[in-house]
C-alpha cells in the first residue's frame, strides 16, 4: 500500500472514530426512548430493543406541561430568530458597506462579547432583568436569547454581505433601479443562503438553550422544553424511559428544520468562508 492511500485510510478511520463518538449518545438516547422499563435494565447493554414500545412516547404527550413548554419553545424561539435575522443584518450591512467612525471599534466590541462565557453574566442580566421585571416572562427571555445569539449572527452576516460586490448594486441602478429596488433585488437573493445559515445557528441557540431559562423562568406555566426536561419526574421519581422519549422529542425539530434547509446551510458556510 502507498503511502499516500495509507495516510488516507488513517484520517478515514479516525473521522469514523469521530463520528461514531458523537453520534453514539443520540442514537442510545432514541434506543432508549422505545425501551419497557425491564429491557433498560438489563445486565446485558441492548444496542437494538428487542421489545419496542411507544409507551415511553405516550407518557411524554400527556404531560399537560410538555405542551405548554413547546407552545413557549415555539414563541421564543420563532420571536428570536426572525429579531435577531432583522437586526443583525441591518448591522452587518452598515458595517459591511458603510464607513463611519467607530467602525472598527464596533466589529472589535461584537467579537469581544461573542467570547465571554455565558457564565460569567448571567447573574448580572438576572439583576439587571428583575429590576426591569422582565424575570418569569416570555419577551424577556427573547431579549436574553437575542443577547447572545446577535454577535454571531453580526459576525456571520457580515461575512457575506463583505463577500457581495458593490459593483452589482451599482451596476442595477445604472440599470434604472433604485438603491432599496437593487437591494431587494440583488443583494437579499445573494445573502439568502447566509441567512439561512445564521438562522438554524440561532434556531438551536434558542431552541436548546437551558442556563438563562433556568435562571430567569420560575413559574411552570413559563417553561420552556429544556427546563420542562429537568422538572419531569413521575410519581416514584425519576423515569429514563420517558425521559429519553422527551429528549428525542426536543431533538426532532431541529433535526427536522436542519434537513429542510441543509443545501442552503450548506451553500451559506461556503460563501461566507471566503471573505471576511
Amino acid at each position: 500500500m502507498s503511502r499516500g492511500r495509507l495516510r488516507t485510510l488513517v484520517w478515514t478511520v479516525c473521522g469514523l472514530a469521530v463520528v461514531v463518538v458523537w453520534v453514539f449518545p443520540v442514537y442510545w438516547m432514541a434506543n432508549t426512548a422505545f425501551k419497557p422499563g425491564k429491557d433498560m435494565q438489563t445486565v446485558t447493554p441492548q444496542f437494538w430493543p428487542h421489545h419496542p414500545s411507544v409507551a415511553n412516547f405516550r407518557i411524554v404527550v400527556t404531560d399537560p406541561v410538555f405542551w405548554r413548554a413547546l407552545r413557549n419553545s415555539a414563541i421564543v424561539t420563532g420571536l428570536t430568530v426572525v429579531a435577531a435575522m432583522v437586526v443583525a443584518f441591518l448591522a452587518a450591512l452598515a458595517i459591511a458597506r458603510f464607513r463611519f467612525h467607530g467602525r472598527k471599534a464596533f466589529v472589535f466590541a461584537v467579537m469581544i462579547v461573542q467570547m465571554v462565557p455565558l457564565n460569567a453574566v448571567v447573574i448580572p442580566l438576572f439583576l439587571m432583568f428583575n429590576r426591569a421585571r422582565l424575570t418569569d416572562t416570555v419577551p424577556g427571555l427573547v431579549l436574553a436569547y437575542l443577547a447572545f445569539a446577535m454577535p454571531f449572527a453580526v459576525w456571520t452576516l457580515r461575512g457575506f454581505l463583505a463577500n457581495i460586490p458593490v459593483e452589482l448594486e451599482e451596476a442595477a441602478m445604472v440599470d434604472g433601479c433604485g438603491r432599496f429596488s437593487a437591494f431587494i433585488r440583488i443583494v437579499l437573493p445573494l445573502v439568502l443562503p447566509g441567512l439561512v445559515a445564521t438562522s438554524v445557528y440561532t434556531m438551536i441557540l434558542a431552541w436548546n438553550e437551558f442556563m438563562l431559562t433556568y435562571f430567569l423562568i420560575s413559574s411552570p406555566g413559563n417553561y420552556t422544553l429544556p427546563l420542562w426536561l429537568t422538572h419531569f419526574t413521575l410519581g416514584e421519581g425519576t423515569e429514563y424511559g420517558p425521559l429519553m422519549a422527551g429528549s428525542t422529542l426536543i431533538a426532532v425539530p431541529v433535526v427536522a428544520f436542519f434537513m429542510a434547509v441543509q443545501r442552503r446551510v450548506a451553500g451559506g458556510l461556503t460563501a461566507g468562508a471566503v471573505k471576511g
